[in-house]
């Protein structure tokens, strides 16, 4: 009895995704008629329909949707251990695909992969830009990097870089036309290179704190971009004041071609972290690429 469930129930998981029952037969390996057949013996034994049938599709059921969604992560973990015990036989290998932004990808994740990809060169790594803090579960990404530990529940989060600090910056050009922030309050009267994350709904709010104040100050100016790396140009170009990682604005500040301002306003906190399902059936490739990019402080 158990063995013919579980070949009902993989059936049925099958045509459920597939929506259809010539696909779902090629992808199993059967013929129509085979399949037809082992999924009404599953409902005859369940005693509930879990498809809709008609000439032109199949669809689940109300029952066929719930127990859909109940079972199938489960036949999905199954799958994802299968392929790991068999990649243990060979070299680690295999495409990670992970979703991060430009600056992590330059000063983390790059620099650590160089030397990785060149000791493991069956292993590929797709390694996607995104500022919308994409569903890594649904967009089927193996990993994402977020700033901070902090994530959502069923969620591994691994440092993988040191805390951080934000820059107030601008160009001599600029700071010569105006007079310098002494608090976060004066960037109000100043023009500032805004930052827009389709997360927050809108326009970002600089964050600031000293001693135990905080502050989110809403900022003007005008030009406005998604990444931080035309924050800097603009700033360089001397178009207002930029928020940008400290990390990318040392350089230009030690060339004196930037000024950076409210530095005491600007405290470290929790850097970059990957972070990925819980559940998720680590490969040993997969293993081999947390454990490198992993920060040990």
């Amino acid at each position: 009895m158990i063995r013919e469930n579980m070949n009902g129930l993989l059936a049925f998981i099958t045509i459920a995704k597939e929506l259809n029952f010539t696909k779902a037969a090629a992808k199993l390996g059967v013929s129509q008629s085979a399949l037809s057949h082992t999924m009404n013996e599953l409902e005859e034994r369940l005693g509930i329909r879990l498809l809709t049938r008609t000439t032109r599709k199949v669809s689940p059921t109300e029952a066929g949707e719930r127990l859909l969604q109940t079972i199938a992560p489960h036949f999905e973990e199954i799958q994802h251990e299968l392929s790991a015990l068999s990649e243990l036989r060979d070299k680690p290998a295999g495409t990670i695909r992970i979703t991060t932004t430009e600056f992590v990808i330059n000063t983390i994740l790059w620099p650590k992969l160089t030397s990785f990809l060149q000791q493991y060169p069956d292993i590929q790594v797709e390694l996607i830009i995104d500022y919308s803090m994409t569903d890594i579960v649904e967009q089927r990404f193996d990993a994402g990097v977020r700033i901070g530990k902090h994530l959502a529940n069923g969620m591994i989060s691994v440092p993988i870089g040191p805390d951080m600090r934000m820059a107030v910056v601008g160009s001599p050009a600029y700071f010569a036309q105006h007079k310098k922030p002494m608090v976060p309050q004066d960037l109000t009267t100043h023009c500032c290179i805004n930052l827009r994350l389709q997360t927050y709904g809108g326009l970002y709010a600089w964050e600031f704190e000293k001693e135990g104040q905080t502050l989110s100050v809403r900022v003007k100016g005008q030009v406005a971009f998604n990444t931080s790396t035309q924050m800097l140009i603009a700033a360089l170009d001397g178009f207002g004041l930029a928020y940008i990682p400290e990390e990318m604005a040392k350089p230009y500040i030690e060339k004196g071609v930037l000024i950076r301002v409210l530095d005491d306003w600007c405290p470290p906190f929790s850097g970059f972290h990957l972070y990925y399902p819980h559940r998720r059936n680590a490969s040993p490739a997969f293993t081999l690429l947390v454990d490198a990019l992993r920060y040990h402080g």
